[in-house]
């Protein structure tokens, strides 16, 4: 039975205590901290203030369970916590929807909750709910049934109107450029009118995206970013009515910064009345990373980051002054990476599936101590893994890292495989197989995995042994090599390096995965651990 990942969740399994660790992004000495906060692909962050620190959450797209929700006391040092949606919507998300599902969450506090609205761009927008951040969250409720609409926001305005502001995706509305705010229910579950275009993006602006709504000094300010993820930059909007006429400056942009983008994110105020903004920067295979920006307020508009010129167009920061405030969590600085020992009732929070568990794929009961992944048939032929609903995969935690996993492939039975992968768009993995002669360790590499190209081995050992430690170590650039240890001590390369590429907008993966052929034995690969050095 597979074990259930929803709900509160200790802080020992926080990923992100690795990748402070891992690229030394807490505390240089003076105080000082280091870009970026979360070397993850912790896409579209956004933030809010609590009383116990802060909060953020990101985009998820189709892994299960969605909507990320971490924590930090001082925006540098960030663990993860739990997550809010610890599904999503059946039968469409039961098998892998690679792009879709759940885009750029906006995060906020209002009437002792506090709120998600996130865009399915094939089926609206959403609302979940919970009083405390860490969970349980509310179901996710449709607010609106729309195709296109993305990356909403609410403000709840002095008067207690409710608006929500959200952007276009030109793949389902058929344009794109625009920002549309509507008015909301008063309980914030509902659109109540067609809405107005507030911002024609489309020559000056182009793909204007992620809007985030908030209201300041008598200015209502949209923080939008335009031009691209790749090469683009951050937009303000303010105007003295949340309906406009807004005009536009560039607060942000990658000037002679090494950071490109900058992209998407939030405004979050710090304990001290400071202000700061959370943005992610797009890393190719290690997804879209998050930047912390100090960011100052001059004549009534943002300057994010340093502005060496002063012409208020701000450029990212690589090092700065730590926020003031609460003292950070220990839990969140710890000197060691976390380790999947699977000796708990559930898996570690980093883990996600490609789509929505079902019983039988995985057990932690089964062999106490141990992780069991069933090797079931697909339920359709398949060339490769791109399809696979079971994968066990998690971000990449760093530049650079080792992932080992000891696997006791006793269990498989005829045809039936499982192993590490390194999971994107190309796929490459060690495989351990029961073949006619006996179990054999494969390197195997999926590439072009997305258009349907069949799977090819690059190498293959025999095994005299079941058990085995599988590695995958990741160098900068995101080269991988893969190791085979027969004795748990020396290690022997297998195939050729290979270059892991992003997914479809998330960078690549790490993690297990076990699986059938067509038959009716039932068989199964067991982990011990799973390490991250």
């Amino acid at each position: 039975m597979w074990s259930d990942q929803s709900g509160p969740r200790p802080a020992f399994v926080a990923l992100a205590a690795f990748l402070s660790a891992a690229l030394a992004v807490a505390l240089p000495e003076g105080g000082r901290y280091r870009n970026p906060v979360l070397p993850a692909d912790y896409s579209d962050p956004d933030a809010v203030q609590a009383p116990d620190g802060y909060y953020l959450v990101a985009s998820s797209f189709g892994a299960v369970p969605g909507l990320p929700i971490l924590h930090s006391r001082d925006l540098v040092r960030w663990t993860l916590v739990g997550h809010a949606a610890p599904r999503l919507p059946a039968p469409d998300f039961d098998q892998p929807r690679h792009g879709q599902g759940l885009w750029a969450p906006s995060l906020r506090r209002h009437d002792g909750l506090f709120w998600i609205y996130v865009g399915d761009p094939d089926r609206g927008i959403f609302v979940t709910r919970a009083r405390d951040p860490r969970g349980p969250w509310e179901p996710l409720r449709l607010v609106q049934a729309a195709r296109g609409w993305i990356d909403p926001c609410p403000l709840w305005d002095d008067d207690g109107q409710a608006w929500l502001v959200h952007a276009f995706a030109r793949s389902r509305a058929g344009f794109n450029g625009m920002l549309m705010v509507n008015r909301l229910a008063p309980d914030g579950l509902s659109v109540r009118d067609a809405g107005t275009i507030v911002f024609d993006g489309r020559r000056d602006h182009p793909t204007i995206e992620g809007p985030k709504l908030y209201k300041r000094a008598g200015w209502y300010y949209i923080f939008a970013p335009a031009g691209g993820v790749k090469t683009g930059w951050q937009t303000v909007l303010r105007a003295r009515h949340v309906l406009g006429p807004y005009e536009a400056r560039v607060v942000m942009s990658q000037g002679t910064s090494a950071v490109n983008g900058p992209h998407q994110g939030g405004w979050v105020e710090g304990a001290r009345g400071d202000s700061w903004f959370l943005h992610f920067q797009d890393r190719e295979a290690y997804g879209r990373i998050v930047h912390l920006q100090p960011l100052r307020w001059r004549d009534d508009w943002p300057v994010i980051g340093e502005d060496p010129d002063g012409d208020g167009t701000g450029q990212p920061v690589s090092e700065w002054a730590r926020p003031e405030g609460l003292e950070p969590d220990p839990q969140g600085d710890a000197a060691a990476p976390p380790s999947a020992e699977f000796g708990d009732a559930r898996l570690g929070l980093e883990w996600q599936w490609q789509a929505n568990p079902r019983p039988g794929w995985a057990s932690l009961a089964a062999r106490p101590g141990w992780l069991r992944l069933f090797a079931l048939p697909p339920e359709a032929a398949r060339p490769n893994l791109w399809m696979a609903p079971q994968l066990l995969l998690q971000k990449l935690p760093a530049l650079a890292f080792t992932a080992t996993a000891r696997l006791d492939a006793g269990g498989l039975g005829p045809g039936q495989r499982a192993g590490l992968v390194v999971f994107g768009l190309d796929y490459a993995a060690l495989t351990v197989e029961r073949a006619p002669s006996g179990l054999a360790v494969r390197r195997v590499t999926g590439r072009n995995a997305s258009e349907g190209a069949a799977e090819t081995v690059e190498d293959t050992r025999l095994l005299d042994e079941t058990t085995v430690d599988l590695r995958v170590t990741v160098e900068p650039e995101a080269r991988c090599r893969f190791a085979l240890s027969r004795d748990g001590a020396s290690f022997e390369p297998l195939g050729p390096p290979f270059a892991a590429r992003p997914g479809l907008w998330v960078g690549a993966k790490v993690g297990l995965f076990a699986e059938g052929a067509p038959g009716p034995r039932e068989g199964y690969a067991d982990l011990d651990w799973f390490r991250l050095q």
